[in-house]
């Protein structure tokens, strides 16, 4: 037996979510991420070990018993999923006490940054500006 399409496009779908609310800024989307990319990763491993007959001894054939060790990894994943929640929210509670919102602010290390990178930016432009405006004379 092989899973179907629609458990592989709900795994594809999660995944996605997940990605793109883990890029975000505010503490609440990155929890709401890691929890769709957690309930992601328990579906693929679902679907990587598709249920056959239940591992009890005498009630089917060896050859056709499903492996339990995806359903011990899934029931792991999913303690650690609640940890990490666990831990995101008391974040996104704290910032919120002490802010009054729960988005990630820069850091002065990401601001120095990006000030350089802007600076050498604008260095590289005029260093552009420059070649353009000189000719080369060709002498035969």
């Amino acid at each position: 037996m092989r899973p179907s399409i629609v458990l592989l496009l709900a795994v594809g779908v999660l995944f996605a979510a997940g990605t793109i609310l883990l890029l975000e800024r505010t503490l609440t989307r990155v929890l709401l991420g890691v929890m769709l990319l957690g309930n992601g990763a328990n579906l693929l491993v679902l679907a990587a070990a598709w249920p056959g007959s239940p591992p009890i001894v005498g009630t089917a054939d060896p050859a056709e018993m499903t492996d339990p060790l995806p359903q011990a990894m899934i029931l792991t994943a999913i303690v650690i999923t609640l940890g990490m929640t666990a831990f995101l929210l008391a974040l996104a509670y704290r910032s919120w006490r002490l802010s009054g919102h729960d988005e990630v602010q820069d850091d002065a290390e990401d601001r120095r940054v990006r000030e350089l990178a802007e600076r050498d930016e604008g260095s590289d432009a005029e260093d552009l500006d420059t070649d353009e405006t000189e000719t080369v004379e060709v002498r035969a």
